[in-house]
């Protein structure tokens, strides 16, 4: 049976895997025959209130086996979702909703007071969706359809929603199931929110791979830890934040035994040498998958377990069925070691962003090299500096909007930030650009230290001094007990930088 919907895949595992765990929570397991039913019963519920294919569903819930019977209903009835995370404030979620233009909103009675003054309907999630008669009818949804808008979080501005189709959706989790090595045996920890593109396609790869997913009660490191062991979990993603929290104090994540994690993998953000290096002495039999991805294409390259020693710094090389290209400012491919922009073609290229004609038309270019009578293909223009070393394995720089020069240098602060990371007094460090009195840029460091107490900002500007040349040496340091976050958990760089400046 193929599989180009994600009706389909759902339909799949509910024939092959019908009575086996689907979605697992505080030791209640939902088979992939019950998730079935209850996205039939979800389906009939909006199309009670009218939704019909093409609509956009706005879900404000938490993560849970009724949320994805909410996303599979919707997927049913041809119709949009748009997962909006409930740690967002009512302005966040205002917009969302009217941005996407919803015809209705999925919530609990807890985040119903985010749509406080919203016109747009709502439905209760805990209303009783039996209707006894069967799933709706669903109409002709083919792969090019859209499945989901993925509000990114963005580094200025209000979110901007991606639009993701069926077949991006499911060569996402193909690919990254595929890479993985992920079986029916594995049972995977979902701590990312699934309105970050990373946490959906990890929910969608277990799937695939007919899996289970088991939802993590609480963020908080030492629980996480008792749920690692307790379920038997095999797989865990995280960004670094989470990461830096696993391995400091009062978390157990370093001391304990946990013969069935399989492996780790990390996206959203660099980890930190050290922090690898901890996790790999703790957990030697515990495979280390370091991954970028961005939005607008899911995951882009990642760089093998037993890479990580050969090509230290390194985001890897592009993920199955795709070409990563790294281009100068006038489109041609760059020269190993030379820096560029990292263009992503491929089949989980989105289809540009929601009701924003002029955002789409500067990031999803048409494909530089085409083929001369082919269908038209466009590309991902990422936005970030990458560069290749001469076996084609590539290196985050930083974002091309954050560059700045220094004393007529131009600067990454991604080169900054990781050098002071490599101090050892830091968990994490946000670097940016200033105007002095002159109107020339100075460098402001924000750091976390390690060690609050006995951290001082003279040993860090001593090693700065040291080991960076004049024209990246911060001016000033500002230091945090820890930064905001995003949704998806993420340092939100740009609240760092606001506060400060």
């Amino acid at each position: 049976m193929g599989l180009y919907t994600l009706t389909d895949l759902l339909d799949e595992r509910s024939a092959t895997r019908a009575f086996a765990p689907a979605v697992e929570r505080a030791g209640e397991a939902v088979t992939y025959r019950g998730l079935r039913d209850l996205a039939h019963e979800s389906a009939a519920a909006l199309a009670a209130q009218g939704v019909r294919k093409g609509d956009r569903v706005a879900l404000l819930l938490p993560r849970s086996h009724e949320a994805l019977g909410w996303l599979f209903g919707s997927a049913h009835l041809g119709a949009v979702a748009v997962i909006v995370h409930e740690s967002l404030k009512q302005q966040q979620v205002g917009h969302i909703v009217r941005h996407s233009g919803a015809r209705l909103v999925v919530a609990d009675q807890r985040a119903r007071k985010l749509l406080t003054g919203s016109e747009t309907p709502v439905l209760s999630s805990e209303a009783d969706r039996r209707t006894g008669g069967g799933p709706p009818p669903s109409p002709r949804i083919i792969g090019q359809d859209l499945a989901a808008l993925i509000y990114t979080s963005g580094s200025t501005g209000l979110p901007k929603g991606v639009m993701v189709t069926h077949a991006n959706l499911l060569a996402g989790a193909r690919i990254v199931a595929d890479y993985l090595g992920l079986t029916v045996d594995d049972r995977t920890l979902s701590l990312l929110p699934w309105s970050f593109d990373a946490g959906l396609n990890q929910v969608l790869a277990t799937f695939w791979a007919g899996g289970t997913v088991v939802i993590a009660s609480s963020a908080y490191a030492p629980e996480i830890c008792r749920t690692l062991a307790a379920a038997r979990i095999t797989g865990l993603a995280g960004v670094p934040p989470l990461w830096e929290s696993l391995i400091r104090r009062p978390s157990p994540f370093l001391d304990i035994e946990l013969p069935h994690l399989r492996y780790v993998s990390n996206t959203g953000g660099s980890l930190r040498a050290s922090t690898v290096d901890s996790i790999r002495r703790a957990h030697p039999r515990t495979q280390i998958y370091l991954m970028y991805g961005l939005t607008e294409a899911f995951r882009s390259t990642y760089l093998r377990p037993e890479l990580i020693d050969r090509y230290p710094g390194s985001i890897g090389q592009a993920i199955p069925d795709t070409e990563i290209m790294v281009l100068n400012e006038s489109g041609a491919p760059c020269r190993p070691g030379e820096v560029g922009e990292l263009v992503h073609r491929g089949p989980t290229v989105t289809a540009g962003y929601w009701n924003d004609l002029q955002a789409t038309t500067r990031v999803f270019r048409p494909h530089p090299s085409p083929v001369p009578g082919s269908t038209p293909e466009y590309v991902v223009h990422s936005g970030d500096c990458v560069r290749a070393d001469s076996d084609g394995f590539l290196y985050y720089v930083g974002r091309m909007d954050e560059q700045f020069k220094s004393r007529g240098i131009r600067v990454n602060p991604s080169e900054i930030e990781s050098a002071l990371l490599h101090s050892g007094l830091l968990s994490e460090a946000v670097v940016f650009a200033e105007a002095d009195e002159n109107g020339e840029d100075r460098i402001i460091a924000a750091v976390v230290p390690k060690e609050t107490d006995s951290f001082e900002t003279g040993q860090l500007a001593s090693y700065t001094r040291a080991s960076l040349p004049t024209h990246q040496q911060p001016a000033r340091f500002h230091v945090a007990t820890e930064f905001p976050r995003t949704s998806s958990g993420k340092t939100d760089r740009a609240t760092v930088k606001r506060r400060l400046q």
